[in-house]
């Protein structure tokens, strides 16, 4: 491995529940080996060769891992496994999706880095995607905005770009949680456009000089509908490389919805063909509000 990164819910304090997985992000050199060394370890349940196959498809993997598994008590981890080539396209100004992109410029704490040489080189690429920020969501920025707005429109916009179980108000949950990280990562980013002349300063924040092209938004619109339908196609790679899938997604459902899910029989043994009719039901009756953890 070169470096392991915590994000998400545990990290920012946004309502994790008791049941809540620690959310990480492991960065490896190379996919046959990291893979190799868990299932010898006994650690995973998937065979190696299937999970370095689907490395290369739509990376990062998402697997699971998690402590005192045989008491059923212990904590889990859901860790998104990248490998250093993948990561830095990943969070490049042109990225294939905006699923790890958006991620990684929220806030994140390096829990374990293999030495300086790469923590210097994965943090420098997390702050060059956060300066980036500004690119992918200028499109849909009001007339006028701050760091605040910016950091609330990027999270906006990312959950709108994903089939996600949570509540509607979600996204500004996450926001309010990261206020402080937003604004302090952003106004530099924001200063130093406008020292660029690509934004002027207003009463209330920011502005662009030369206004939003119609185009621009259309490209941004094109962009994150393409994301979405590859973060889509994840689901079905995540049933092959996540152990215990289907129960982790139930408590999830109930957790952000504060609904009560009885999965059926056909459910449950054959979920990937009936457990759809119930997807989209969640998907379009979704609370408007977080019920609290």
């Amino acid at each position: 491995m070169e470096a392991v990164f915590l994000y998400g819910s545990h990290l920012h304090g946004a309502r994790p529940g008791r049941h809540s997985a620690l959310d990480l992000v492991i960065v490896v050199e190379d996919y046959r080996r990291f893979y190799d060394g868990l299932c010898t370890a006994g650690e995973i349940h998937r065979p190696a060769w299937l999970l370095v196959a689907l490395a290369h498809v739509l990376p990062p993997n998402v697997i699971a891992f998690q402590t005192d598994e045989a008491a059923g008590d212990g904590a889990l981890a859901k860790c998104l496994v990248v490998s250093r080539r993948h990561l830095e396209r990943a969070l490049a100004e042109k990225p294939p999706d905006h699923f790890l992109l958006s991620r990684m410029v929220q806030e994140v704490g390096l829990v374990w880095a293999k030495d300086a040489n790469r923590r210097s080189w994965v943090m420098a690429r997390i702050q060059h995607a956060r300066a980036g920020v500004l690119a992918w969501v200028g499109p849909f920025l009001p007339a006028v905005f701050d760091a605040g707005t910016l950091g609330r429109t990027m999270m906006e916009v990312s959950y709108r770009a994903e089939f996600r179980p949570e509540a509607a108000d979600r996204s500004e949950v996450i926001f309010e949680s990261q206020k402080r990280h937003f604004e302090s990562r952003f106004t530099p980013i924001l200063k130093e456009a406008a020292s660029a002349g690509v934004l002027e300063r207003t009463d209330g924040g920011y502005r662009y000089t030369a206004g939003r092209k119609p185009r621009r938004v259309a490209f941004g619109r094109g962009y994150f509908a393409r994301s979405k339908a590859r973060v889509t196609a994840r689901w079905l790679k995540h049933v092959l490389t996540f152990d215990k899938w289907l129960p982790y997604i139930v408590r999830k459902v109930e957790r952000r919805t504060g609904t009560t899910i009885e999965l059926t029989r056909l459910e449950r043994r054959w979920p990937v063909i009936f457990l759809w009719p119930r997807v989209i039901r969640v998907l379009r009756y979704r609370p408007d509000t977080e019920e609290p953890s």
